[in-house]
């Protein structure tokens, strides 16, 4: 099942279930407006909402959409660093013994389509290719080998950072969380399109169709249901909160010359059978 949020046309957001180049919109046949809405319903409701898709008739070409970040605003948005091998070593960090957890924010991200921005404070613009994990079942203390039941699906970000902020202390989060400087989307796969915890997927960022970025989750040091469990220790996971999973290795801060994302440039981020997120880049 693939979803999609979207302006509809009367400008107002709504949720799309996407059969092939086609988009029903389920909103308008009495679904909820959000994927967050329907995720809190529980998983049944994704596959009522799908199979009223499925008998639908009208139905919208997927070129014409504007779309939106997949979920709308997640209580939680889980971060992670240094979660593949090969890029904690050219960060020249030690490997991580627990998964390094950051936070991100809802007004840091923008939908596959739009504009990420250059802030005018800064020039290293940095991409970084990562597979999103959705929560679709509350958890607290979750058990590594429970921990993919309360997976709903996955998607995909470019995790934007500004590499002078985010180095300007021990804590990350300040170059993380620059205004519309990450990528989310273009939709929500969910879980039982992939393989468990999507592992075995190539992952690849393309900065003007060159080659950045190119790996497999099955890479990741810590994998999904590892990270799912470690970070509802303390905090109970809700339904529509996001866990992004950590980049692999070729980031721009880290090549020599150094590769920065600049006005006019398009960087496209590829998670196999999850999807292509393309956005280009403006100065602020």
């Amino acid at each position: 099942m693939r979803f999609l949020a979207f302006l509809d046309k009367n400008g107002q957001p709504a949720l799309g279930v996407r059969l092939g180049d086609e988009v029903v919109d389920v909103t308008a046949l009495g679904q909820p407006a959000t994927l967050d809405e329907l995720l809190a319903r529980g998983p049944q409701a994704l596959r009522s909402a799908h199979a009223v898709a499925e008998g639908a008739t009208a139905r919208l070409p997927l070129a014409s959409l504007r779309l939106l970040p997949p979920v709308r605003n997640p209580s939680k948005a889980f971060a992670i660093g240094l979660n593949y091998v090969d890029h904690a070593a050219e960060s020249q960090f030690d490997l991580p013994k627990h998964p390094v957890i950051f936070q991100r924010f809802p007004s840091s991200w923008v939908a596959h389509g739009e504009a990420l921005i250059r802030p005018r404070v800064s020039e290293r613009f940095d991409y970084e290719a990562e597979l999103v994990a959705v929560i679709g079942k509350a958890g607290k203390y979750i058990p590594k080998e429970r921990a993919l039941e309360h997976v709903a699906g996955y998607s995909v970000f470019n995790d934007g950072s500004l590499r002078d902020y985010q180095t300007r202390s021990g804590q990350w989060l300040w170059g993380k969380n620059f205004d519309r400087s990450g990528g989310f989307g273009p939709e929500f796969v969910s879980a039982d399109e992939l393989p468990p915890g999507a592992v075995g997927l190539n992952i690849q960022c393309r900065l003007n169709g060159q080659v950045m970025q190119n790996a497999n989750t099955r890479d990741m040091i810590f994998d999904v249901a590892t990270l799912v469990s470690a970070c509802s220790e303390g905090m109970e996971l809700q339904p529509g909160d996001i866990i992004i999973t950590g980049t692999p290795s070729g980031v721009g801060l880290a090549r020599n010359p150094q590769v920065w994302m600049k006005p006019g440039d398009t960087c496209d981020i590829e998670v196999e059978r999850v999807g292509v997120l393309s956005n280009h880049i403006e100065a602020e």
